[in-house]
């Protein structure tokens, strides 16, 4: 039997750790000291800097704690509609679908329907059609998938080369008639290559061991239980059309809109979310855990399955003050001694990206709806999350300061 000095000692960390999460002076909602001015000054910069490179239209929040701790919203959503953004504005994530897409493999190993280190070819025998000049197809795993290193083309359809051209390829069989025109660019595992078709796999295998289509599954075990209910894939329900974001293409000091209402196809389990930033924001809280909401959430993926989706499995980039990995369909990013779980989207003339540090239970999650030719708004977005970095995250990060 325990002593009841040990059994004491339980006590007191029991209770402490619980104060930890829950005491409005240590834990969940407590704001570091000069937040509130190192946020206004951030949507200072926020704003000139969108203006200065011509974005049309932008969105940006910054959570802690599972709260909303700033929002700002950035000129017109529509300019025929003359529709200014505000946070019923809905844009399109593109590739942060995979963060999803990863999740819906994850539940499905989680329940026994599969392994990572099952070959891919066990549940997509069509792929042995494809030119792997490096070993046998079998050795590519779902493993390989998640982890963008399977070698793959980064493109789903590189043929795509006139206006006219459907923007993304509609029909499974499609994808099917051009693998033997496919090449594995690499040995499987050896290295990081970001892949849209290995994605796309991915989401094959979701429907084919569910048997819903990939929409109908991630609607019923993602977004509906997360609450998501005005996140949807592909095109627009009529009810939402009215606040629907239309992109647009600046180039050479021409504004051009993109193709409205995009349907992405075969390819949705690539890059196929629709969503407003409050919508977003609970994927992010579920992302950082919430004490008050986990059961719910570990129905969704339990804490360990995603933390194991954190974990760096290739090294992307790396240089002095950051450092960047791939884990499964998440990004491992370190900036300025900071760690990150991060994605970012771009398609259709959209750019969408977040950073989430969990350490200090921080994220920011930003979108545009203008594609500035010559990467302009990735640098703009570079600019804006940089910012942030600096001035933002670390007043969270500092445990002096709370």
């Amino acid at each position: 039997m325990k002593s009841l000095t040990a059994r004491r000692a339980g006590i007191m960390l029991f209770v402490l750790s619980l104060n930890f999460f829950t005491s409005p002076g240590r834990g969940y909602g407590q704001q570091p000291k000069n937040i509130t001015e190192a946020l206004a000054g951030f949507n200072g910069y926020y704003k000139q800097t969108l203006q200065q490179a011509g974005i049309v239209g932008s969105s940006v929040m910054v959570i802690h704690d599972n709260q909303v701790v700033n929002k700002d919203f950035y000129g017109l959503a529509h300019m025929d509609q003359k529709r200014k953004v505000d946070e019923d504005t809905i844009y399109h994530w593109a590739s942060i679908t995979k963060t999803f897409t990863g999740i819906a493999i994850m539940q499905l190993r989680d329940r026994g329907l599969l392994k990572l280190d099952d070959p891919v070819i066990k549940y997509i025998p069509e792929l042995r059609q494809v030119y792997n000049p490096h070993g046998d197809m079998k050795e590519i795993t779902i493993r390989h998938l998640m982890s963008h290193s399977a070698g793959f083309r980064n493109p789903t359809w590189p043929w795509k080369d006139k206006d006219w051209h459907p923007h993304e390829p509609q029909h499974w069989e499609q994808l099917v008639a051009m693998f033997p025109y496919t090449e594995i660019l690499f040995k499987p595992g050896s290295k990081y290559s970001y892949s849209n078709p290995g994605i796309i796999f991915l989401g094959r295998i979701i429907e084919l061991l569910t048997l819903d289509d990939y929409e109908v599954y991630v609607d019923k075990n993602i977004l509906k239980p997360l609450e998501m209910y005005r996140s949807y894939f592909d095109t627009t329900p009529d009810h939402l059309l009215k606040y629907l974001a239309q992109s647009y293409s600046l180039k050479e000091g021409k504004l051009t809109p993109a193709l409205w209402n995009l349907n992405t196809g075969i390819t949705v389990s690539n890059g196929g979310l629709n969503a407003p930033l409050t919508d977003m924001v609970k994927y992010l809280n579920f992302l950082m855990g919430d004490l008050k909401r986990q059961e719910v959430y570990d129905q969704v993926l339990r804490r360990s399955s995603l933390e194991e989706m954190w974990q760096p499995r290739v090294e992307v980039a790396s240089s002095e003050n950051r450092k960047v990995s791939m884990g499964f369909t998440f990004f491992i990013e370190e900036h300025n001694g900071i760690r990150f779980v991060a994605h970012s989207g771009g398609q259709n003339a959209f750019i969408t990206h977040f950073y989430m540090n969990q350490d200090s239970r921080t994220a920011h999650i930003v979108a545009y709806n203008t594609e500035i030719t010559g990467e302009k708004t990735r640098s703009v977005d570079g600019d804006i999350s940089q910012f942030l970095f600096k001035n933002i995250f670390p007043l969270f990060a500092n445990k002096k300061s709370l």
